[in-house]
């Protein structure tokens, strides 16, 4: 068997066309008969696993601000309402019986905060299909990385600094517009890194944000039990978050340099310099057809084809579009129904079972917070196995839409403060419930999100992923809107 060298470049070189082999960057020896290198899965799957790493630290940053509401909740206190609440049972911050009544920075903390994350995520999601083609997608990654680092820092150290009330709670919101604005460019650019490769490796990035989601219910749970001083366990919070986003950059770092990355990237490029000359040629022949000949009309031809590069960006964005708007639609119904009913409405579910007691203390942490990420999660990581319905398939349509029937199971379910009858009075019903929700959002989404760029060619992979990351924004920022009108029919 001829020997076999990986180059620089990421390509192939071979003893022999028929045995060339290389390392795929997954911890194993591909064999191509035309020396190219496999789109194989490994044993240590590199690739995937950066993947989802990187999908972990977008969504780590928002699920650390929002299970620490009660953190925030604290220090917007009145100084005589703060030392009470130190004086209680249960010093902890994440402790909802320790805090007094709420003030008026404190009840409006939960909707400026959704209203400050999801607007800014809903606009720059429009944005980062504009920005692709003029920002280097290394400088969108890592630039969005590191300024996310650098706000988690501040609001560590913002922990040990006694500010008053009005400007920690002004602080607090330009630091999560400015991180769902970063959040927003990272997301489309990650799924639209994720379309230059395999539809498989969109999926790790969905399980990484589940992950995201299930880490910080863990750590919540964790803060709950262990009773401590409020400042301690929200600083040991946003430095985990820092430490995370700090392995997100450096596994992005480490992407470029798998041989199975280089392959894919290199090969989504060469095809699209292919369909660029293509384009080119059938402009050239247009103008050597031309009838006359006559030299006066070049400057016309000049003009038209200027006039057809200015406008064939935002024509290329409607032709994409046009290609993936059903699962775009799709993505956008899923995350709606998601953000209609959790956490505004499943949040205030009481336990009928133990109401006062220690069940009664963890049951929202455990039932609503850690079921939905980890079952979340479990769908998200299922495509990776299993990708059914098909794209074109009635029965995912179906699915998606079924979903809006948690909107009243959930409405129904022991919800307090309420107007409506209770129907599903019982824990069992409500933890069912969740766990249905959960698995499908997760499933679902990653189904069409892997779907979606799989309808387009492989220039406009990134484009495509992008716009339906921008679809899932506003799905979240449309579910956001819509929570504010089921809570109040509640």
């Amino acid at each position: 068997m001829g020997q076999s060298v990986l180059g620089r470049d990421g390509a192939v070189s071979a003893g022999t066309e028929r045995d060339a082999q290389c390392w795929d960057g997954t911890g194993r020896s591909v064999l191509r008969r035309d020396g190219a290198v496999s789109a194989g899965t490994g044993r240590f799957k590199a690739v995937w696993l950066i993947f989802l790493i990187l999908g972990l630290g977008t969504l780590l940053p928002w699920n650390f601000f929002m299970t620490a509401i009660q953190y925030f909740k604290y220090r917007l206190q009145d100084a005589d309402a703060s030392s009470l609440a130190l004086a209680s049972n249960g010093t902890s911050a994440f402790n909802v019986s320790a805090v007094p009544k709420e003030n008026r920075l404190q009840g409006k903390f939960g909707n400026v905060m959704t209203l400050c994350a999801m607007l800014p995520m809903l606009i720059f999601s429009c944005l980062n299909s504009l920005l692709l083609p003029r920002i280097p997608q290394a400088l969108r990654i890592s630039g969005s990385l590191i300024a996310i680092f650098i706000l988690f820092l501040l609001t560590a150290i913002l922990v040990k600094i006694s500010i008053e009330p009005l400007t920690f709670f002004i602080v607090t919101m330009v630091t999560i517009v400015l991180i769902n604005c970063f959040g927003a460019i990272l997301q489309g650019s990650l799924f639209g890194l994720a379309g230059l490769l395999p539809a498989a490796y969109t999926a790790p990035i969905m399980s990484g944000q589940g992950l995201a989601g299930t880490f910080a219910a863990l750590a919540m749970i964790c803060a709950i039990a262990s009773g401590s001083e409020q400042s301690a366990i929200a600083f040991g919070y946003f430095n985990t978050a820092c430490v995370v986003v700090l392995l997100a950059v450096v596994s992005y770092h480490i992407l470029p340099r798998l041989a199975f990355s280089r392959y894919h990237f290199k090969r989504k490029n060469e095809e699209w310099k292919k369909a660029q000359q293509e384009e080119g040629f059938s402009k050239m022949d247009l103008i050597k057809q031309d009838p006359t000949g006559s030299s006066e009309r070049r400057p016309s031809a000049h003009l038209m084809e200027t006039h057809s590069a200015e406008t064939d960006e935002g024509l290329s964005l409607i032709s994409i579009l046009r290609k993936i708007w059903p699962k775009a639609v799709l993505v956008w119904l899923v995350f709606s129904v998601t953000i209609g009913v959790f956490p505004s409405v499943t949040v205030d579910a009481v336990s009928t079972i133990s109401g006062d007691g220690l069940w009664g203390v963890y049951f929202i942490p455990i039932s609503c917070f850690l079921m939905f990420n980890v079952f979340d999660w479990m769908g998200r990581s299922l495509t990776a196995l299993c990708m059914w319905p098909r794209k074109d398939s009635k029965w995912l349509v179906a699915f998606v839409i079924t979903r809006l029937l948690f909107i009243p199971l959930f409405m129904l379910c022991n919800v307090q403060p309420r107007q409506l009858p209770v129907v599903f009075a019982h824990d069992a019903w409500y933890i069912c419930f969740m766990a249905c929700f959960a698995f499908s959002n997760g499933y679902l989404a990653s189904l069409c999100m892997c779907y979606g760029p799989q309808n387009v060619s492989a220039k406009e992979a990134e484009t495509a992923g992008a716009i339906m990351s921008f679809f899932l924004s506003l799905g979240l920022a449309s579910g956001a809107c819509l929570s504010f009108l089921i809570r109040a029919l509640v």
